[in-house]
């Protein structure tokens, strides 16, 4: 499988040429049959003389150009190998990872435009260079056409025959008028209330972006959310990973600090950056808005036992006032009755 560091991971394996693949030449057999011998290789790109240090190889053709290129595959094991080497186009899995079609799938963009020998023999703990020729269309469209070119093996376990590639990324790119442009779907908003009424919440954000130019791009971008109607607002920073032509990729963010007052209006920015140099003739950034309210229920809840509990205390002060004043009039009472009294007895 050919695969590349994601985006995420700013060029953390810059050091890295090529991956290494162990596998068995051959199955391992049952029993006190001896272990079948490992075979280690890597595939890297290279000039006439061995490997140049480039991870991947990166061109700007012009149409109907052809131009050769060479790659190195590196032998680490004691025994000699065949590798099968192939070409296909490249595209980047749901992690972000680059890979090329697999060998029954038939490729129509990059993957066509490189030809390469079928086979190469490599003997025991050594390098051998391949030439390879790129034939640009001279329809092909301007823009990027990633391709990737691996050498393989296939081991066969049982029934099942296993195929190893390593290999690496060609990014291809047909000269003419370069856009890199980002686009923004399926945007929602939800508001997750912190249960503690003195505490704000947080938004969580979810959306598909897309590259809707024609060469490989990542991106900056802002989420912001505003509450209040305007009055209050946060935002946070969000990372747009390595998006080839037509690719897109589903993103989340979230945004704490939101108290939840009523609507709020969540707002997503990105701005494409391109990505393999070369001039851009333009950038096209997307925005996208989204409304959701947010019933503030904890704060709701605390006026609610406040009033009910002022309501209490207020009843409580009344029913004690009431009492009190009917302590008073029995006193009275008693008081004129008692004073009666004395005034009618005899003398």
């Amino acid at each position: 499988m050919i695969r590349s560091a994601p985006q995420a991971l700013p060029r953390l394996l810059a050091v890295l040429a090529a991956v290494l693949v162990t596998v068995p030449v051959a199955p391992t057999g049952a029993g006190a049959e001896p272990a079948a011998p490992k075979l280690t290789w890597a595939v890297q790109p290279a000039n006439p003389d061995g490997p140049d240090g480039r991870r991947w190889i990166e061109r700007t053709l012009d149409p109907g150009q052809v131009v050769t290129e060479h790659l190195a595959v590196r032998n680490f094991s004691d025994s000699a190998a065949v590798f099968r080497l192939q070409a296909a186009d490249g595209y980047l899995t749901d992690k972000g990872r680059f890979n090329m079609l697999p060998s029954g799938e038939a490729s129509k963009d990059g993957g066509t435009w490189i030809a390469v020998r079928s086979t190469v023999t490599v003997g025991a703990n050594e390098t051998k260079v391949v030439p390879f020729t790129i034939t640009v269309p001279r329809d092909a469209t301007p823009g990027d056409h990633p391709a990737g070119i691996a050498a393989s093996v296939t081991s066969t376990g049982g029934t099942v025959a296993i195929e190893s590639r390593v290999g690496f990324r060609v990014m291809l790119r047909a000269s003419g008028t370069a856009t890199a442009a980002l686009a923004i779907d399926d945007l929602t908003a939800t508001y997750a209330h912190s249960w503690n009424p003195f505490s704000p919440g947080t938004i969580r954000v979810r959306y598909a972006v897309a590259n809707d130019g024609n060469v490989w791009a990542s991106g900056k971008g802002r989420v912001t959310v505003s509450e209040l109607f305007g009055l209050a607002g946060r935002d946070t920073t969000v990372d747009v990973e390595e998006l080839l032509p037509g690719g897109s990729r589903t993103a989340q963010a979230r945004v704490g600090g939101v108290w939840g007052l009523g609507p709020l209006r969540t707002t997503v920015a990105v701005t494409p950056a391109a990505l393999g140099g070369g001039a851009i003739a333009e950038a096209g950034s997307a925005t996208v808005t989204v409304t959701v309210w947010a019933v503030p229920w904890p704060q709701l809840g605390v006026v609610v036992g406040l009033t009910t509990a002022a309501l209490a205390l207020r009843m409580a002060r009344r029913r004690r006032r009431r009492r009190l004043a009917l302590l008073l009039e029995r006193a009275r009472q008693e008081g004129r009755a008692s004073a009666t009294t004395v005034g009618d007895s005899p003398s």
